[in-house]
């Protein structure tokens, strides 16, 4: 695995710090000299704080439609730096790549649905396309639905692609020592965040075991005590699927590292029931305990 290294980044920390593919991030530095690494004694390039910035000025000038050569020109001919953090978006404030990617499966056109994925999963990293386009883009759609402005069948529709895209990209989600559980109590049926997390953690060396949707606590349990894992992770977007078994959440967590996630899920219940509360996106939550 690319690590960072004193005085410099190799180039798969800087992949994940900036969110756009190695494959990527090596074409624009031959063809448009966008980086400038130095050198490490061992050969290797090491990238800098400022390359890290040039990335990411990179992707915003391409959100507003800039042409990549385009982009690496201005972004090359700025002479102050942008503030440390640069959200990828673009004129409607959006994350690029959904409204192409809304377009396409508010229309059920599948495969024009996966042309965007395709171009999305080509040019960013995996952990950017789902923190910043397909969550956001999924909540959107809930609220808009909530609202009456697309129709239940839309909303399933681009559910199921999305949840089966993520899904053939982790087969298994088999991975390394470390051990997570993941589930949504009984009655909950949204896993795509879930899934999320646990595609992010198998990409770090994780071993994940995925119940899904609607898992009953008494399987979750069982499961747990034949796999002993170093973590269970339940999430819920409703506070009352997890008031409805505060009980089994007691009992699990004196057994296991327990963690709550989802809007279902509070502080004040994780302290009750003796879990963690994960108040964070998926992406970032995985990166977090990969850390650990």
């Amino acid at each position: 695995m690319e690590t960072s290294v004193p005085n410099g980044l190799r180039i798969g920390a800087l992949s994940k710090r900036a969110g756009v593919s190695e494959h990527v991030l090596r074409a624009w530095e031959t063809r448009y000299g966008l980086l400038s690494p130095a050198r490490s004694a061992g050969g290797y390039r090491l990238y800098s704080e400022e390359d890290v910035r040039r990335v990411q000025r990179m992707r915003a000038f391409l959100a507003d439609g800039i042409s990549a050569a385009e982009a690496a020109r201005a972004v090359l001919a700025e002479s102050t730096p942008p503030p440390a953090f640069i959200p990828v978006v673009g004129p409607s404030t959006q994350p690029v790549g959904v409204t192409a990617l809304g377009e396409a499966l508010e229309q059920l056109d599948e495969p024009a649905a996966h042309i965007v994925l395709d171009q999305l999963f080509s040019t960013l990293t995996i952990e950017a396309v789902i923190r910043d386009v397909l969550l956001p883009y999924l909540h959107g759609l809930g609220e808009r639905w909530a609202r009456g402005e697309v129709t239940i069948g839309q909303e399933h529709f681009a559910s199921q692609v999305i949840r089966t895209r993520l899904a053939a990209m982790s087969p298994g989600l088999s991975g390394g020592h470390n051990r997570a559980l993941l589930a949504c109590p009984p009655g909950e049926l949204h896993d795509i965040a879930l899934l999320s997390f646990g595609l992010v953690l198998r990409r770090a060396g994780w071993r994940v075991v995925f119940l899904g949707a609607d898992s009953p606590m008494s399987e979750v349990a069982s499961t747990a005590a034949i796999l002993k894992p170093d973590l269970v992770m339940l999430a819920s977007s409703d506070p009352a699927v997890f008031e409805a078994v505060r009980s089994e959440l007691v009992q699990l967590a004196e057994e296991r590292a327990l963690a709550i996630a989802g809007r279902g899920a509070s502080v004040e219940l994780a302290t009750a029931v003796g879990a963690e509360y994960v108040d964070v996106d998926p992406v970032t939550a995985a990166q977090r305990w990969s850390e650990r």
